[in-house]
């Protein structure tokens, strides 16, 4: 099971971008589901946004058309890039690689980061 390290979050204005990076210490090219999953203060962890083996992306109905999910399995990275930033996004942000479906939603089943802030101010 492949560790992985999140970065490049930080603190910006309603509006603005970021772009999350997560670090495999492994290939990823055998994983089919990699994913994003946000934590906000008081909440239970959500899923954000979905990558498989080939390239299909899904993502959750409060951030279709503002985010973007990409991977690269030759550099072992899975980035987000995350517009039109909204206070509602503040979040600590997490990746995971392995995701099932478990009948509601999905989940991550494979290990967690450390998570990188996202602060969006109004």
């Amino acid at each position: 099971q492949v560790q992985l390290v999140e970065s490049g979050g930080g603190l910006v204005q309603e509006g603005g971008s970021l772009r999350l990076s997560c670090a495999a210490s492994g290939s990823i090219l055998s994983i089919d589901l990699m994913g994003w999953y946000r934590q906000a203060p008081g909440k239970t962890r959500e899923f954000v946004a979905y990558i498989g083996r080939g390239g299909t992306t899904a993502y959750a109905v409060s951030v279709k058309d503002r985010f973007t999910i990409s991977r690269d399995n030759v550099k072992n990275m899975m980035y987000l890039q995350m517009d039109s930033l909204k206070p509602e996004d503040t979040a600590v942000y997490y990746c995971n690689a392995d995701l099932r479906w478990n009948g509601r939603g999905w989940s991550g089943f494979g290990s967690w980061g450390q998570g990188t802030q996202v602060t969006v101010s109004s």
